[in-house]
């Protein structure tokens, strides 16, 4: 399944050392119904979603247009997001339910600001340049 606006790396990183080993160790042997990679990129795609009906704007059509600086803010908010969903999938591996659930807000809180962001046509450049 394919991403645009970020890597199951980028969602990983960002669901801490505490994220479930079947999510890291990817691949159709990892035990859920359709493999870790899949799910990961599953997440990804769930949250390009979300960021362009938030938006009113598909960036994903228009994705090799964007200017690098709202690349990188579609990728910062789609691996927030993702990550959300990788913590969720297992709490086992934090120290703590509150732990995971201090990542989450952290996470949620970065990608509602940068959701805010992509909103205002006004912050966003939509084509290299212009």
């Amino acid at each position: 399944m394919a991403t645009t606006f970020c890597v199951s790396g980028a969602v990983l990183a960002k669901a801490g050392a505490g994220v479930s080993d079947t999510i890291k160790a990817g691949g159709g042997s990892s035990g859920l119904a359709i493999g870790a990679d899949y799910a990961v990129d599953a997440w990804i795609n769930d949250a390009e979603s979300r960021i362009n009906t938030n938006s009113r704007f598909n960036f994903t059509d228009g994705f090799s247009n964007l200017n690098s600086d709202t690349k990188l803010i579609l990728r910062e908010v789609a691996s927030n997001l993702a990550a959300v969903y990788a913590i969720t999938y297992d709490m086992g591996g934090y120290t703590s339910r509150s732990e995971a659930e201090s990542i989450i807000n952290v996470l949620l809180l970065n990608a509602d600001e940068g959701l805010k962001q992509l909103k205002d046509k006004k912050q966003v450049d939509f084509i290299d340049g212009s």
